[in-house]
């Protein structure tokens, strides 16, 4: 079996990755990051993912990205927007530079791993205003592995593999129920509460709940009352 890297959140999309990437017959090794996420409570459900997918290992690494900031997933004084969504416009809980640094630090265990293959499950047909969910960032990325690793020096050519990306938010979940994914389990809020409740009202949860609608299946999703955030 090859090897394979996949990036696991805990979300919805990234788990449909992970279980398009076992079914493909990969040796499945999940990456999570703790990165200073006001919703890190996203990685119990990475773990209970991972576990349920049957990886061969689930590492998470601890990074600092709240300590710049810019973002209202890693600012506490940045409100999480709960108005919709504003096509026209980068949001702001846009996180600098994470994908580039989440696949930077992925392609390094892959090295490690002598692993070739990488998974990410970024999507740009429900929401394209992430700049480093566009076809154009991957391309560029897997160029940038080829040039700047021994391993693609010397002929073994990396491949970013991104299942999801011109597929709506109902097609995901779709593909993922044919696989089996277990969608309660997950979580996609910006803001759940310590019990791994969600909120309903940001973007995230927006866009989850009208994929399960427009595909006429229940959402498993628990969501709180808007006033209580305990």
């Amino acid at each position: 079996m090859k090897k394979a890297i996949i990036l696991v959140s805990g979300g919805l999309d990234s788990t449909t990755t992970l279980a398009i990437a076992k079914s493909q017959n990969y040796a499945c090794y999940a990456l999570s990051f703790d990165y200073g996420q006001r919703h890190r409570i996203e990685l119990q459900a990475a773990h209970q993912v991972a576990a349920s997918l049957g990886v061969i290992e689930h590492k998470v690494i601890h990074l600092n990205l709240d300590a710049i900031g810019g973002s209202a997933l890693t600012d506490s004084q940045i409100k999480v927007p709960t108005t919709g969504i504003l096509s026209n416009q980068i949001p702001i809980t846009y996180v600098p530079a994470r994908n580039t640094i989440f696949l930077a630090l992925a392609l390094g265990w892959a090295e490690v791993l002598m692993a070739t293959d990488l998974f990410i499950g970024v999507n740009a047909v429900d929401y394209s205003g992430y700049p480093d969910c566009r076809p154009e960032f991957i391309s560029a990325f897997e160029k940038l592995a080829n040039l700047a690793t021994k391993a693609g020096v010397e002929g073994q050519a990396f491949k970013i593999h991104t299942p999801l990306i011109h597929l709506t938010k109902a097609q995901i979940i779709q593909q993922g129920l044919r696989l089996g994914v277990d969608y309660k389990i997950t979580i996609s809020c910006y803001q759940p509460n310590s019990v791994r409740h969600a909120c309903g009202v940001c973007d995230a949860c927006r866009l989850r709940a009208e994929g399960f609608q427009k595909l006429g299946v229940a959402d498993p999703t628990v969501y709180f009352t808007r006033g209580d955030s305990s």
